[in-house]
Order: structure tokens, then C-alpha cells, then sequence
């Protein structure tokens, strides 16, 4: 018996890691993501670490692959099982902190494949915590059922296979897109509220620097502000949830006004997305103006949508030619639509027709 729950709590975690794993080393960046938002003030409060989120995204999806491919095969059962357990107690304590302070929203244990709420994300961690240690007090049962050459051979390969993904990945985009921009999807019918569906009830605080001291104050504090107050950040405290559709915070701002319900009628509108301008690449960019105007020559229009500052989008139009208008949306979202930065996005009447990481742009599709 003892036997047989070691058996099965070896194959049952080493697949769930597998799955896991090569669900984030599909879209390593979003990974990236939300590592940022776990090393943010808010949560750990570990802002060093915000430079390092994509390399470490890459390292721990990888380890996590291979630990699950490792285990299953019985390669060095002492070193796979200690890291198990290891990196199950840090998340544990990570999913659980995230939980009981509310945090972070969702884990991004499997990617956009599938949500979790932060008790989910805790429960699921419990759950394996339960059988890695099973595994840990019965190391002597996890034994190797291949020959020792093949067994190294097939641990070695898995890691390359993975590095090669993770390189294919972050020079091209995601193999399978999870997310509601995905190629397909329609973003007016994604931002639609059912009829009878529950709104949900948010409750905005707004933080001022008063006097070099940071003060919350409600929606109905605004029009008496002290003349010396100066913005610092919005918090939204969620009553109730309610309904949330799939896209939302979608912008199209131009000089204060939306033109979203206008761009998205466009039967033929090429959109670039560069979130952050500042981190965007120079030989990407610089390649946009070309594919601009092949764009309009076959009657589309041309957009750039970022979260840059008007300082910053000024600059950037200056040093690479664009002739295109820049339009603003949150950093969040566009980071949602498309993993590169800038990043190129075919649109038809609101509907997505392509997608392409700006080193495919040879690979756009004119119609």
C-alpha cells in the first residue's frame, strides 16, 4: 500500500508540474508578469527583483518542467524531491499570503489557461504540499525504471527542448494564445454585459500626498482636496465581484476623448501595441513607418496604441518618422493583448485577423 500512494503521488506531481510548467513556458512574459506584480510594494515589496521577472520567469518554468520530468523518470530522487518541496513551501506561503491580504487576484499557476482565485491558488498548493511530502518521507521508493544512460539522456534533452521553447517563444509569440485577444476574437462582443448579469460594487480610494504625507480619501472627498495635494494612486477595494467580461480598461484615448467604438467599425485597421515606449526596441520600431504605409496603400488605417506619457510619444514619433496617431490605453491591458513590445495586430471590424511579434512582420497579411 505504502508502496502503491508513493507511486501514484509520484506520477500524479510530476504531471501536474509538467502541465503546469509547460502551460507558463508557453507565454514566459505573462509569467514574467506576474512575478512583477508579486515583487511589487503592495505584496512582497522586493522592487530589485522587478528588473529580473522574465529571466527568472524563464528559470522557474524550466525547473519546474524538468523537476516533473525528473521525478518521473527516478532521476536523482534526493535532489528532484528536495526541490520539490522547496519550491511547493515558498508557494504555499506565496499563494496563501496572497490570499488571506488579497493581493494578488490570480496566481498564474497555469498561465491565462486557466483562472484561479487566490484560495483556489492556496488549496491547490496544500493539495500538492500533502503529496510532495509523501513523497519526501518515501524518497527510498522512487526509483529509476530505465537504464541509467537512457534516464540522463532523456533529463539532458528536456532541458534543451525547453530552452528551446522559451527562446522560440520570446522571439516570436506564444504557441497557443489563452487570452480573450486572441486571433478570432471579437473585442466589441469581449467587452459585452450580459443582461441581468451582476455589476460589481468597487469602492475607489484615492491617495494624495498632503504635506509630504501620504492621506486616502473617497469619491465624495475629491472636490475638497487641500490645495497643496498631490496625486500618488488609485486603490479599488472590491464589495462584490459581479460579473467581469473577458476584455475591459480597452482604450482608444486621443486628446482626452475614447474613439474605440469608432476605430473598432474600421473594416481594415492595422494596429501596433507598444506598452511601454521607454523599453520598446529601437530596430522594431523603426521598421513600423515601412509597414505603415504599405498598410495604407492597401486602405487600412494606421494606429499606435501605448501607455506612454505625451512627452514620451512626441520623442518617439520624432526619432523613428511616425506618421501615424499614437493612442493611449493602460499598460495592463496592452501587456494583455500582445507579449512584444511593439508588436503588430490586424483587425477587422473589431475582430482580430492576425497577430505578429514585430520580428515576423515579414509575415503580415494585407488583404
Amino acid at each position: 500500500m505504502k508502496n502503491f500512494i508513493t507511486q501514484f503521488s509520484r506520477i500524479f506531481v510530476g504531471l501536474l508540474f509538467i502541465i503546469s510548467g509547460l502551460i507558463k513556458l508557453n507565454d514566459p512574459v505573462g509569467f514574467g508578469y506576474k512575478l512583477e506584480e508579486y515583487f511589487s510594494e503592495p505584496v512582497l515589496n522586493l522592487p530589485f527583483l522587478t528588473p529580473l521577472a522574465l529571466a527568472l520567469a524563464v528559470f522557474l518554468v524550466i525547473f519546474e518542467v524538468v523537476l516533473g520530468i525528473m521525478l518521473l523518470l527516478g532521476y536523482k530522487p534526493k535532489f528532484t524531491v528536495w526541490s520539490l518541496l522547496l519550491m511547493i513551501v515558498f508557494f504555499t506561503f506565496l499563494t496563501f499570503y496572497s490570499a488571506y491580504f488579497n493581493k494578488v487576484t490570480d496566481c498564474g499557476c497555469f498561465g491565462d489557461a486557466l483562472k484561479l482565485t487566490p484560495w483556489q491558488s492556496f488549496t491547490k498548493d496544500v493539495v500538492l504540499l500533502f503529496f510532495v511530502l509523501i513523497l519526501f518521507i518515501n524518497q527510498k521508493l522512487i526509483r529509476p525504471f530505465l537504464p541509467k544512460g537512457l534516464t540522463n539522456g532523456l533529463v539532458y534533452l528536456s532541458v534543451v527542448l525547453c530552452g528551446f521553447m522559451a527562446y522560440w517563444v520570446l522571439n516570436h509569440l506564444p504557441l497557443k494564445d489563452f487570452r480573450a485577444y486572441k486571433v478570432g476574437n471579437n473585442i466589441q462582443k469581449g467587452m459585452e454585459f450580459p443582461e441581468g448579469a451582476e455589476r460589481a460594487k468597487i469602492e475607489m480610494i484615492f491617495v494624495y500626498e498632503v504635506n509630504g504625507v501620504k492621506k486616502q480619501f473617497g469619491e465624495k472627498d475629491l472636490m475638497n482636496l487641500p490645495a497643496n495635494a498631490k496625486f500618488v494612486e488609485r486603490i479599488d477595494n472590491v464589495i462584490s465581484q459581479g460579473y467581469v467580461p473577458p476584455i475591459h480598461d480597452f482604450t482608444m484615448e486621443k486628446d482626452g476623448s475614447d474613439y474605440k467604438d469608432e476605430l473598432l467599425l474600421e473594416p481594415k485597421l492595422l494596429m501596433f501595441v507598444a506598452y511601454d515606449l521607454k523599453k520598446s526596441s529601437d530596430e522594431g520600431m523603426a521598421e513600423l513607418e515601412k509597414i505603415a504605409q504599405q498598410a495604407k496603400s492597401k486602405g487600412y488605417k494606421v494606429i499606435m496604441m501605448t501607455a506612454g506619457l505625451e512627452d514620451e510619444i512626441a520623442n518617439a514619433k520624432k526619432k523613428y518618422g511616425h506618421t501615424f496617431d499614437y493612442y493611449f490605453c493602460d499598460a495592463t491591458t496592452l501587456k494583455t493583448i500582445e507579449r512584444a513590445n511593439p508588436s503588430l495586430i490586424v483587425l477587422h471590424k473589431g475582430t482580430i485577423a492576425q497577430k505578429l511579434h514585430w520580428k515576423d512582420a515579414g509575415k503580415l497579411i494585407l488583404d
